[in-house]
């Protein structure tokens, strides 16, 4: 079989785009916090949790995003496949959290395609500039999404261990993809682009949290 041509790995990134967006994503693996009981949570504490559980969501949404668009323009076979398998390990967390998200009594970001599209677009900034930066970029991603995840558990309540069952191994799991990428011969990324992604981080999951 031939390899794809790069139109077809556009209309292929595209068509899993618009998956993750509108269609329910099934996990291929048991949620963390399957099994526990309900937990008693106040009406405030569970409007708490379900924010800071949509704004996990949409961070799922944005890795999804990323990988997609950095294995298009990855330069090598081995590289894209690299992406292509980060990503689908990702599935889990995002169908996760918008399990949780629902079992909260709450909704999703309503911006889903908006947050998408702007991660597709940094994703291709850096696959485009190389495959060490780019596997770079997803060091410093994970990094910052491991010390938010670590945020989340301080802020999340005691009571609510399914949500901080799920948020702990997303935080374990991430740390490995930024370890794999590292691995995988990534650069380290100059500090005013770090920069600038914590700060479109923060744009991000200020609106995601109300919206």
């Amino acid at each position: 079989m031939k390899n794809p041509s790069p139109s077809d790995r556009l209309i292929s990134a595209l068509d899993d785009g618009l998956r993750t967006v509108f269609t329910p994503t099934r996990a291929s693996r048991t949620s963390p916090a399957a099994g526990m009981a309900p937990p008693a949570l106040s009406t405030a504490q569970a409007r708490e949790a379900g924010a800071l559980m949509r704004v996990n969501h949409v961070g799922e949404i944005c890795a999804q995003a990323l990988y997609q668009s950095q294995a298009l323009f990855g330069r090598t076979d081995a590289l894209r496949r690299h992406f292509e398998q980060a990503a689908q390990e990702e599935l889990d967390h995002l169908a996760w959290t918008a399990d949780r998200v629902a079992e909260l009594g709450t909704h999703t970001s309503h911006l889903a395609p908006l947050w998408w599209a702007g991660a597709f677009a940094w994703g291709s900034l850096a696959g485009l500039a190389g495959d060490k930066w780019s596997l770079g970029f997803v060091v410093e991603t994970e990094r910052q999404v491991e010390a938010h995840l670590a945020s989340h558990l301080d802020r999340l309540p005691a009571a609510d261990s399914a949500s901080r069952a799920i948020v702990d191994r997303m935080k374990q799991e991430e740390a490995a993809h930024a370890d794999a990428a590292l691995a995988a011969g990534a650069a380290p990324l100059p500090a005013p682009i770090r920069g600038l992604m914590r700060a479109a981080a923060k744009v991000m999951t200020t609106v995601a949290h109300r919206v």
